[in-house]
């Protein structure tokens, strides 16, 4: 199995551009099922999670082809074939082909959905709002199986903002007959992204990035090129990964318009940010300040940040703290810093962090996505050598990462 070796001690200068946004190309994908004419996506990150969800519809007879940022697909002639269960557990967006196939095929038989292990991530909001448009939904032999001869439009409150719910209702209900309503709807840039994606095709959404959505149902989609949105996860990401090394790197591409929780953190724990026609730059900075963060839903802050910035604060001046609303498993990452010198204690949802002069390279494991690149940041100012293993995880969510930390100065090398 691959690993990424960090040698830490060097500054990060230069540039790092961002890449398509996961979170929002792999919806779009499912929702490209929704049409038999070609879509074309560019801007499209070459992660395993995007290789995995073109598996997933090719094996339901959609045709793909990715090749350098371009994401080619056409689902003229999709069947109702059993789907693998080896490829839907491995990513938690194969739940949205519910909605894309029962408007094409009357009916899914699609196995339990998997992803990153963080914690409870209940479908339940899925099944209720398919239910509500009209779907006959049951879990069988674990598979999910959901028919409808045809949808109607409903009205559908959602107890909590979920984006996967929020998405699976969009992209099942722009077909449907009538209109339907998302009350308590999630506001992220990536449901902004997958309505301008779905209205191209000839649907007709309104209020995407607040928190009714109104889905009118039209009779067909028809093809259309989109173009993906930055990724603000990685942007973050490696603006912490600069900050933390003291260094000076400019983040092309990022929208800061999507990072304001974040850059507002950040600022407030010393870290320099700028605004450039570019994007982001991020400059040295004399010490960090501890930081009291509760992640929210949009535009609160992001909980895929919350372990990317642990790395940061376990080097602030003073005790910072950490209340994680929205998962309650995401601290797994926590082994792999304590490991490497970091003082944290850990609750049920919370996480104390006390500021240590400085953190030494380990031997650690990537748990998940987010967790894994915290390895990476904090082995990138860690005495010696970090050897971080199963970065399949991180592959999932970056690409290239450690190339694109090596162009800017880091000493990475991926062996195995």
């Amino acid at each position: 199995m691959d690993t990424i070796v960090v040698q830490g001690g060097t500054r990060l200068v230069g540039s790092i551009g961002v890449e398509g946004a996961k979170n929002a190309v792999l919806p779009i994908i499912a929702a490209s099922l929704l049409t038999g004419d070609e879509v074309k996506l560019t801007n499209v990150p070459a992660l395993e999670d995007v290789r995995t969800m073109m598996g997933l519809v090719e094996c339901i007879g959609a045709k793909t082809r990715l090749d350098r940022g371009l994401l080619y697909i056409k689902a003229d002639q999709l069947s109702p074939s059993e789907i693998p269960s080896s490829l839907a557990t491995k990513i938690r967006y194969s739940i949205h082909l519910t909605g894309a196939l029962l408007p094409r095929l009357g009916k899914v038989r699609l196995p339990l959905p998997g992803g990153c292990v963080i914690g409870n991530r209940r479908i339940d909001l899925h099944l209720r709002a398919l239910t509500l448009l009209g779907a006959r939904v049951r879990i069988m032999k674990g598979c999910l199986v959901a028919e409808a001869k045809k949808l109607n439009g409903a009205d559908i409150h959602l107890r909590f903002p979920s984006i996967g719910a929020t998405e699976n209702i969009m992209i099942a209900a722009c077909l449907a007959h009538g209109t339907t309503t998302i009350r308590n709807a999630a506001k992220e840039p990536e449901i902004v992204d997958l309505a301008k994606f779905i209205n191209s095709m000839g649907g007709h959404i309104d209020g995407a990035g607040s928190d009714t959505i109104t889905i009118y149902g039209v009779d067909k989609l028809v093809g259309s090129c989109h173009t993906v949105i930055p990724d603000r996860i990685e942007a973050g990401t490696y603006m912490v990964a600069t900050a933390i090394t003291n260094g000076d790197v400019i983040i092309r591409g990022a929208r800061p318009n999507h990072l304001d929780s974040v850059i507002e953190k950040l600022r407030c724990a010393g870290v320099m940010i700028n605004k450039t026609e570019e994007g982001l730059r991020v400059t040295p900075t004399d010490e960090f300040r501890p930081l009291k963060i509760v992640t929210e839903v949009y535009p609160g802050f992001p909980t895929d940040m919350q372990p990317i910035i642990t790395p940061l604060l376990s080097l602030a001046r003073g005790q910072s703290t950490i209340k994680e609303t929205i998962f309650d498993s995401r601290f797994t990452h926590v082994a792999g810093l304590t490991a490497m010198g970091a003082d944290i204690r850990v609750g049920r949802r919370s996480a104390t962090i006390t500021g240590v002069c400085g953190l030494t390279g380990a031997e650690v494991v990537a748990t998940d996505i987010r967790g894994g690149a915290a390895l990476v940041i904090a082995g990138l100012v860690a005495t010696g050598q970090t050897t971080i293993s199963n970065i399949y995880e991180i592959d999932r969510g970056y690409e290239r990462m450690d190339a694109k930390l090596t162009s800017v100065g880091a000493r990475i090398a991926r062996t195995g």
